[in-house]
């Protein structure tokens, strides 16, 4: 890719109707050594333009392969469009071995993973997934499918929180996963295990919120300076993103990711955490995952709203859950429970919040 070593223009990745890779120029006008565009996922709005530079990228692909400890083939089991894809072609490009791209046309499959990893030579490989994709995976009753996760060198795993049972399964498996955090604006994940990766900052200010700082840094959004100045400051000669995200840091220097800053839902005049509801309603019997949000409510200002993924989706099983009660959730209790087989999911394995949101808002005024 001519524009990683700066001798053409920035470029944006997309798919055809087919699934097929497409590579298109990108005009990135007042941003120097632009290399990349990338959109996010517009979970909680409208999508991003985010330029990453050939300096960002190589400083997240050389810190990558330092905490990796090694360079290595890559499988590309995520839509390139989005910076977790565009990355495992990146470091494919900058360590110089071909990536083997999984074909996601009909959808993300422990059959279609398996068939792609087996294609990998290197004896070095890594590849990266969503934690809906690593369950799927888990699941799978064929023995390749554990065989091939167990030969990877390491898998990153990100895009949103990874569920305690999860990883303890994939542990006991021989699995060998490492936990990412970050985004579109860090170059995508730059704290793994909690920990920032090389040349990469992370403190939390004030209000609880998570500030990452460093070389891997977006230079900006696309033709949004407003929200580029919003976003991202600088201090003392360093250069910092502002996340939606709150966390803590414990005396060892390990990042905690505590939700969303707009997570916090003011029901009744209580505040209540989103993500505190979503881990109490995970650690019920059956339930595979839970998204949890406010909605507006009549009486309430906002009401606890939760979607849920179950074991058993059959409409018996839906009734039983809907029928339990969370009366010992005490004022966490969401007031409406919408549950079903899995959650829904955006082309890259994020949470479609907002189309999630939309269904329990509607739910809950037809009450």
């Amino acid at each position: 890719m001519a524009a990683l070593h700066g001798e053409g223009p920035a470029v944006e990745l997309s798919v055809d109707a087919d699934g097929g890779l497409l590579v298109s120029a990108a005009d990135t006008p007042g941003f120097e050594d632009a290399a990349v565009v990338v959109r996010t996922s517009g979970s909680t709005g409208t999508p991003k333009a985010t330029v990453l530079t050939v300096d960002a990228l190589a400083a997240s692909s050389m810190a990558t392969a330092f905490a990796l400890k090694g360079e290595g083939q890559w499988l590309l089991a995520l839509p390139p469009q989005y910076v977790a894809g565009v990355q495992v072609l990146v470091r494919s490009l900058f360590a110089g071995t071909r990536p083997w791209v999984m074909d996601l046309s009909g959808g993300f499959t422990p059959e279609a993973f398996t068939a792609a990893a087996q294609e990998l030579t290197d004896k070095i490989r890594f590849t990266s997934l969503v934690p809906t994709q690593l369950q799927r995976l888990l699941d799978s009753p064929t023995t390749e499918t554990l065989a091939v996760l167990r030969r990877f060198n390491g898998i990153l795993l990100g895009g949103g929180p990874a569920p305690a049972d999860l990883l303890a399964a994939a542990r006991e498996a021989g699995v060998r996963v490492i936990t990412t955090y970050g985004s579109a604006e860090t170059c995508g994940g730059c704290v793994y295990d909690g920990f920032p990766l090389e040349d990469v900052l992370v403190r939390v200010d004030g209000t609880g919120r998570i500030l990452l700082g460093g070389a891997t840094l977006a230079a900006g959004y696309l033709d949004d300076p407003a929200l580029s100045a919003g976003s991202f400051f600088e201090e003392d000669g360093v250069r910092w993103y502002r996340t939606s995200d709150l966390g803590s840091i414990d005396a060892d220097g390990r990042l905690t990711v505590l939700g969303r800053a707009d997570d916090v839902i003011i029901t009744g005049g209580v505040k209540v955490s989103a993500a505190q509801v979503q881990l109490e309603l995970e650690k019920l019997d059956g339930v595979l995952a839970a998204f949890v949000a406010g909605v507006p409510s009549a009486e309430w200002g906002q009401a606890v709203a939760a979607y849920v993924a179950l074991a058993d989706s059959s409409a018996e099983g839906i009734a039983e859950f809907s029928g339990r009660g969370f009366s010992t959730l005490g004022t966490m209790a969401p007031k409406t429970v919408l549950a079903a087989a899995e959650l829904k999911m955006l082309p890259n394995g994020k949470p479609d919040r907002l189309q999630m949101i939309g269904a329990l808002a509607s739910l809950h005024q037809g009450k």
